[in-house]
């Protein structure tokens, strides 16, 4: 969840670094840092806060190297404290480090460090490794397998490691070097013109090249100017792939927007197309995907259907459940990845795993898609980012194509996920049951959903009106049926993350068994209500609600009447088709926690306690 940027060339490091630091802030925000090697010795700045006061606190240091790196952090292991920021630099001095993860036995290498006479200065495992990099540093001479000592003692450190890691590492008597290795946490290879770079996100160095290579798990790569290599924590020599980033530094700009949240909600209709384009077949009755790597025919001997993804991806995934279990048959299951390996689902034959993840590097989506495949289960994958663990340890799937997604609360990619689940089950419908009329207006439908968000984003400055009466409140429920329940939940989880506001998302009819204990005058419930033949259940719930003098605020399909005087404030949306309603029914939920949030003067981008890709357990 941390940022990571280093850089090794001609250039001076600081400025390149400073401004990888503030592309990654979403990534973690609790304290930045940078080092580089000048004059002999490591010069480091760190700053609790965000990358903004490491800036002050540069000034002050006149950092001039052209060999450093630099990190903003999430806090796991330590309070949030100027010494336990990154970089750190071992008590020998020789070695300093930056870190993503967690090393889950640092108290035990801790406890041998400190019989070998390393000390420590912070609470973290990140020291611990630091210290352990420079004790093997210290005691080996030479590698005897043509690799540097420098290469060498990160490659013994990291046997020893348990747990997750993203690194990267200086040496005091290696100017001009990085090492950097991964396990469980992102790390993006930079090849410029006499210049390497290292992140954790391509956002970081796309202004510098767009030449990149994805390291993978269990790999060590060294870096100079001029060129680098990759082997195994076994020494194995590894032949890199170069890819090409396709998408340019403007595209992660906020422009004229007063957040990225802003930016990225009014993005969603372009985003939309730019996820069906070309997925639609020539005659219009079906949807058609090129990476699945899964036949027609094995598509139909598939007798289950299981979903695994976490936060807003799992909202999704329930969408997806329902629309493929009343368009193509066939039963479905969503389960939390974070709960999906430790706990002994009974799993038939004949079952396909989906994995849903924006970034391709949910660390507990990708344990759950390893413990599938353990267990001889094929795994397609829904994510956006082309290169991402996910994408390339998964048997097939779906990329989102919706472009780097900056703000910490997801909305575009929510939206692309709905789409593409939509598009799954009419697939997965029109190979079994559904005709060849109901396919055709299925696609049509989902053609014009671009166009019905655009309509739906016409009535922002009404929502926001509507956010600046409710932002005075603690607390709210969101209130939904069948495909709209996933949509309160994210409404709901969407006003937490961004607002600080206590919300909850319920099923309308279960209200009655426990939650409408908490309605009062004080308690605002959001209620999505479609037209169809559930609308009058619907309207029950609210006049319960009512009647105990809860505000209600109703976001409405077109067409649908509601007693006069039911609802409090009133947002409609477009009647839609059932695979399109989800999606256009997000909108107005996207919109009311982003207006309260401003209005309640919340850090949009940067929710308290929150980075955007969860990259540990």
């Amino acid at each position: 969840m941390c940022g990571i940027v280093g850089y090794v060339g001609k250039q001076k490091a600081t400025p390149l670094i400073l401004e990888g630091l503030k592309r990654l802030e979403y990534r973690g925000y609790d304290s930045a840092g940078v080092v580089v090697l000048q004059g002999g010795k490591f010069d480091v700045a760190k700053k609790i806060g965000r990358v903004a006061n490491l800036e002050k606190e540069v000034a002050q240091h006149h950092l001039s190297g052209t060999y450093g790196m630099g990190h903003t952090r999430w806090a796991t292991h330590g309070g949030v404290t100027d010494a336990n920021a990154h970089p750190h630099v071992s008590s020998d001095g020789a070695i300093a480090l930056i870190h993503n993860g967690v090393i889950e036995n640092y108290a035990k290498i801790k406890k041998f460090l400190l019989t070998k006479g390393y000390s420590f200065k912070s609470e973290t495992d990140t020291e611990v490794l630091c210290n352990l990099i420079a004790y093997h540093y210290a005691k080996e001479p030479l590698a005897t397998n043509g690799d540097s000592r420098f290469v060498e003692s990160v490659r013994r450190t990291l046997r020893h490691a348990e747990g997750t890691y993203g690194i990267v590492v200086m040496a005091l008597d290696a100017p001009g070097e990085l090492v950097t290795a991964r396990k469980g946490s992102p790390l993006i290879l930079g090849l410029g013109d006499g210049e390497s770079l290292v992140a954790s996100d391509v956002s970081a160095i796309v202004s510098r090249t767009q030449s990149v290579v994805y390291l993978k798990d269990g790999e060590i790569a060294h870096l100079t100017p001029k060129n680098f290599s990759i082997t195994t924590l076994g020494s194995d020599a590894v032949e890199p792939v170069i890819d090409t980033v396709t998408w340019s530094i403007a595209d992660s700009e906020m422009g004229e927007h007063a957040h990225f949240m802003e930016k990225e909600i009014f993005e969603q209709p372009i985003a939309l197309e730019n996820a069906m384009r070309g997925r639609f077949s020539e005659d219009g009755s079906t949807a058609q995907f090129g990476g699945l790597n899964i036949s027609a025919g094995e598509f139909r001997t598939i007798e289950r259907f299981m979903f695994c993804a976490c936060g807003t991806a799992l909202h999704a995934c329930m969408v997806t459940e329902h629309l493929i279990e009343s368009f193509a048959r066939i039963p479905v299951e969503c389960d939390y990845a974070s709960e999906f390996r430790y706990r002994n689902a009974p799993l038939i034959p004949n079952t396909l795993f989906f994995v849903m993840s924006q970034s391709g590097e949910t660390i507990d989506t990708l344990a759950a898609m390893r413990e599938a495949k353990r267990k001889g289960f094929k795994v397609l994958a829904v994510n956006n980012v082309v290169g991402s663990t996910i994408a390339r340890e998964a048997d097939g799937g779906i990329y989102q194509h919706v472009g780097p997604e900056v703000g910490v609360a997801s909305t575009k990619a929510f939206t692309s996920q709905l789409l593409i689940g939509a598009m799954l089950a009419l697939y997965i419908g029109r190979m079994r049951d559904l005709s060849f009329g109901s396919g055709v207006r299925y696609v049509t439908a989902l053609k014009g959903a671009p166009d019905l968000v655009r309509k739906t984003l016409l009535q922002a400055p009404h929502i926001r009106e509507i956010a600046k009466r409710i932002a005075k409140y603690h607390d709210m429920l969101f209130l939904g049926r069948l495909s709209l329940f996933p949509i309160a939940l994210e409404g709901a989880l969407k006003m937490k993350e961004i607002s600080s506001l206590h919300a909850e998302g319920y099923p309308a009819a279960e209200m009655k068994h426990g939650p409408i204990a908490l309605i009062s005058d004080q308690c605002p419930s959001v209620f999505l209500v479609p037209s169809g033949e559930i609308v009058n259940k619907i309207i029950s719930s609210m006049q319960e609600i009512k009647s105990r003098k809860g505000p209600i605020i109703a976001i409405v399909s077109e067409g649908v009447e509601l007693p006069a005087g039911l609802a409090d404030e009133t947002i409609l949306i477009p009647e839609c088709h059932e695979a399109v309603l989800p999606i256009v029914a997000s909108i107005p939920v996207q919109l009311l926690s982003y207006y309260v949030a401003v209005e309640r003067k919340c850090d949009v981008d940067k929710p308290r306690n929150l980075a955007k890709s969860v990259t540990v357990e």
